[in-house]
């Protein structure tokens, strides 16, 4: 049952990573960031996918998911893992957001190198991207926040590795369902 309780305290604690990308849907629309350029490989740069409005509110919605769960879990005596200031964890939910919607950017810049079109499934990048640059951000500067329980055990990382393509999946089908995306991937 610890185990559990462990594998659900990671996903929670990474909320504010996994709602960016969603909340990005939500809130997204023209323009996109990167103006409709090319790269001198005569592809897009980013895409028409991503845009200044889905960034920000992305960035600004999950960063709010962080304030959120931290009020909730402080109340519930959940989960002790936060800066104790609330500079330090807003800084950190920022980290969190903003690091998925960066790594989620990109993939899309990787993806259209590859000469892979917008709605394509780009196995693992797809999945994965998102999540890898908010852990690297969080944990290049997110003031040991993230050493201080990610490799406290195999349980938070097989978490990661197991949950992400999982949540992915499921949200990229409601979102699907909901009109908010071309594809259910």
């Amino acid at each position: 049952m610890d185990a559990l309780i462990f594998a659900a305290l990671t996903i929670w604690r990474l909320l504010p990573a996994y709602l960016a990308n969603t909340l990005a849907v939500v809130f997204g629309g023209p323009p996109p960031i990167d103006g409709g350029r090319s790269c001198r490989d005569g592809r897009r740069i980013l895409g028409d996918g991503k845009t200044w409005r889905g960034l920000v509110g992305g960035t600004a919605g999950g960063m709010l998911v962080g304030v959120a769960i931290l009020l909730l879990g402080r109340s519930q005596g959940w989960d002790e893992y936060w800066h104790a200031d609330w500079i330090g964890v807003l800084w950190l939910f920022f980290l969190l957001a903003f690091g998925a919607l960066f790594g989620d950017m990109a993939a899309s810049f990787l993806k259209r190198r590859l000469d892979v079109q917008r709605g394509q499934k780009a196995p693992g990048l797809d999945q994965f991207d998102f999540i890898i640059m908010a852990l690297l951000l969080a944990g290049l500067f997110g003031g040991g926040w993230l050493g201080s329980w990610l490799f406290d055990g195999l349980i938070p990382l097989l978490t990661i590795f197991i949950a992400t393509p999982l949540l992915h999946r499921a949200v990229n089908i409601i979102g699907y369902k909901m009109g908010l995306k071309n594809e259910p991937w």
